[in-house]
């Protein structure tokens, strides 16, 4: 690989004990082995107020939303899990993405920190479709943010039963799964 191709990975939830995040760690192995540079990142590190138009007039964008954006801005592409909340993606995720997606500076072209970004998406959850129904909201949704997503995505169902205690995928072939959603990441970032 001639020019190095960076990632940044994040999961749509704050719980620590995410399936979510342990499914895109996986992911991150696989975009690593690819020969990629991931940064991995927990949005539980960067608490957002909700979005809110009159707040962003008075004081601008928060500190957390500034830090964001310049990780957004300094990576190639977007590894992303999210859980499913009544058929779509979670609210921390849709936040995190608003304030991101809004401009610092009054000459920043129009979602600055999204055009031009290649991104996978994945879920996974106890119920038995894994979170599916949510990632087509999300593939949507960053679709019309200027995001060109993979068109291979996975949601894994009953995920009680997938994950260890240390947030491992106890079945090989479906660790193997997630771990190609990173390469294939990285495959779409170098073509």
């Amino acid at each position: 690989m001639s020019e190095e191709i960076s990632i940044l990975a994040f999961a749509g939830s704050t719980r620590k004990s995410s399936f979510n995040k342990s499914m895109v760690r996986a992911a991150v192995d696989g975009a690593e082995d690819a020969g990629a540079e991931v940064t991995y990142i927990d949005l539980r590190d960067y608490p957002l107020p909700l979005y809110n138009g009159d707040l962003e007039a008075a004081e601008g964008l928060p500190d957390n939303a500034l830090r964001l954006k310049k990780l957004f801005e300094g990576h190639d592409g977007l590894l992303i899990a999210s859980p499913e909340y009544n058929s779509s993606y979670s609210a921390i995720l849709k936040n995190a993405i608003d304030w991101v997606s809004r401009p610092a500076r009054e000459d920043e072209p129009m979602l600055h920190s999204f055009a031009g970004k290649k991104a996978v998406i994945m879920a996974t959850s106890p119920g038995a479709m894994g979170g599916l129904r949510g990632l087509y909201a999300l593939r949507e949704l960053l679709m019309n943010i200027m995001v060109t997503v993979h068109p291979n995505m996975l949601a894994l169902g009953g995920a009680f039963d997938e994950f260890d205690e240390s947030g491992k995928l106890k079945n090989a072939d479906k660790e193997q799964s997630v771990r190609q959603l990173g390469a294939q990441l990285v495959e779409m970032l170098s073509e």
